[in-house]
């Protein structure tokens, strides 16, 4: 596969991810609520049809198969409301979602390691067409339900390019080289239809046909309205997306393709090729008509997506920058210049330095990101372990906003998941009976935590749990030859015993735990990124373990402390 194929994968890639991210939250919050809103509904059909169409275009048909089945699903609650769905029926359905996002994750990890995918879907496909079937027969009004994929095209009515009653026109120009442009066209239709019914779209087929991609990056999609107003409402839909780089404003219907227009006399002819022409080449013009007549549009672009390795270069130059501006600003040979007055040469100095400071600071915010995306993914752990391991239990997340180094998350990403897995096995009590006799709620409750201090930001996992016993990690850690028995222990060096390799609590191996293999990787995992974990637990209580991470391990401030003739320099963050 060449670059253009490399980069359209890594587009599919990122999109399908991203998509599955959005449907994670989706359904862990309608799952607490029992219900799906109908804005969700819209959503995850949405997001189903974006997943098929875009598996269709790389030619996964497995994932495909399944998105379309999921997608003629929630055609049918779109039509219907959520109450075509029996109360009952809910935890079925929301169990078949989760399914799915898990088989798409699974196959999408595959494709990223170049591994083939999974043909054999017949017997979850069975699971989706028996619940559809359980729904059908459910129903009591006995109308037939369409196929989504028909009735998508349906409602937006295919009619024929230049219909007078669609005179109001959007066309849309596409990012060059966002690659996929058949479909994010049709991905824009879908958002558009979601706030206006009544108009008409061409390439009609561009949902199916990739072919029609060239066509779309050189000339455009366009949409036709009944109304302005409705226009006006798709303006503004096309204007936030991301992939749009203009879009023009048409006061007739224009067919994209010439041999669609009926045959014209060469007066009628001229006439709207010369609106063509208009539309397409009056960029000079646009600037001073664009404030009354509205006839072009620049779409301003507000987030750019970045290799991350190219952020590295830039963060290794920076660093060379500062060290060089240190070099020079502290070189030994100025020293030599008593009596010179470097007036000049100060005042430069101090100028670069703030200015370095400023390209460092920015540099450094550009590799920064939330740690939201991590923090959310936990929920979907809690609640799976939940249920395999009948531990109810929620999460409650604080800070989600604060940002670390990108690197860093992806470091910390694992041991996080790692120690909440560990607070549902260990820690939250097995039933509910032995948390109400200790006086707790009987559902238990996980806080996962991040707060910048200015130097570090300090994660803490906490559970309410029944804490760790102490005598029972001691007596582990003697039997296994790790601690001395002639030695009394305090509790914070027992606990440590916990991230020893091969240490585990657990008599017997599970699915999540019992194999030694653990705390001690996470403890490797926070130390290569420069931080520390630390753990603290009180029995009948719960268990803390908290994660102090450096903001980024790019560039740091240090303080040199002279010792004789040495000069050593100690990072900020390790001076307390």
């Amino acid at each position: 596969m060449g670059n253009n194929g490399d980069s359209i994968l890594e587009m599919y890639l990122y999109d399908t991810n991203s998509l599955l991210d959005q449907l994670d939250t989706i359904m862990l919050e309608a799952e607490q609520e029992d219900s799906l809103s109908q804005d969700n509904v819209n959503e995850i059909f949405r997001i189903m049809h974006t997943l098929k169409g875009s598996a269709a275009m790389m030619e996964y048909e497995p994932l495909m198969t399944i998105a379309h089945r999921i997608e003629d699903l929630f055609y049918m609650i779109r039509e219907g409301t959520m109450e075509v769905i029996p109360e009952q029926d809910r935890p079925q359905l929301f169990d078949l979602l989760f399914q799915s996002i898990d088989y798409f994750r699974t196959e999408v990890k595959k494709i990223e390691n170049g591994e083939p995918l999974s043909k054999n879907i017949d017997s979850f496909l069975a699971a989706i067409n028996m619940f559809i079937d359980k729904i059908q027969k459910d129903k009591t009004d006995g109308q037939e339900q369409p196929a989504a994929s028909g009735a998508e095209g349906e409602t937006s009515g295919q009619a024929v390019a230049a219909d007078p009653a669609y005179r109001f026109t959007l066309r849309v120009y596409l990012d060059e080289g966002c690659g996929m442009e058949n479909l994010r066209a049709f991905m824009a239709v879908n958002d558009v239809k979601e706030q206006c019914q009544d108009f008409t779209f061409e390439p009609t087929d561009m949902e199916t046909d990739s072919g029609l991609a060239a066509q779309i990056a050189e000339s455009g999609f366009m949409m036709h309205f009944a109304s302005p107003e409705d226009r006006d409402k798709a303006i503004q839909i096309v204007a936030g997306l991301g992939f749009v780089k203009t879009y023009e404003v048409i006061d007739e219907a224009v067919a994209l393709e010439p041999t669609a227009v009926p045959e014209e006399s060469g007066t009628d002819r001229e006439e709207k090729v010369q609106m063509v022409k208009v539309a397409d080449t009056s960029s000079e013009k646009k600037k001073d008509d664009a404030a009354t007549h509205g006839t072009g549009h620049q779409v301003k672009q507000s987030l750019i997506s970045v290799n991350l390795s190219k952020l590295d270069q830039l963060m290794a130059v920076v660093g060379e920058i500062v060290i060089t501006e240190a070099m020079v600003t502290a070189s030994p040979d100025l020293k030599k210049l008593d009596g010179v007055k470097l007036d000049n040469f100060n005042k430069s100095a101090r100028q670069l330095r703030k200015l370095t400071d400023e390209l460092q600071d920015i540099s450094m915010s550009l590799r920064m990101v939330p740690v939201s995306g991590t923090f959310q993914k936990m929920r979907r752990i809690v609640r799976d372990m939940g249920q395999k391991l009948g531990r109810p239990a929620h999460l409650t997340i604080v800070g989600e906003d604060t940002e670390i180094d990108k690197t860093i998350v992806d470091a910390i990403s694992d041991p996080i998941m790692h120690i909440v897995r560990n607070s549902m096995d260990h820690g939250i009590e097995p039933d509910e009976e032995s948390r109400i006799r200790a006086g707790k709620n009987p559902e238990g409750e996980i806080i996962l935590s991040a707060q910048n201090t200015g130097s570090e930001v300090i994660i803490k996992i906490e559970d309410d749990g029944a804490g760790v016993d102490y005598d029972a990690v001691l007596r582990k850690a003697i039997n296994q030859g790790l601690a001395n028995p002639d030695i009394e222990y305090s509790p914070r060096e027992i606990i440590n015993f916990l991230m020893m390799p091969g240490f585990s609590t657990n008599t017997e191996v599970t699915e999540y735990s019992g194999r030694g293999v653990g705390m001690d990787v996470v403890k490797k995992n926070v130390e290569a990124v420069a931080g520390v974990v630390l753990m603290s637990s009180e029995p009948g209580k719960g268990t803390c373990t908290t994660l102090k991470i450096p903001l980024t391990t790019a560039i740091m401030d240090g303080m040199e402390v002279a010792v004789g003739d040495s000069i050593f320099t100690i990072p900020i963050q390790n001076i307390r």
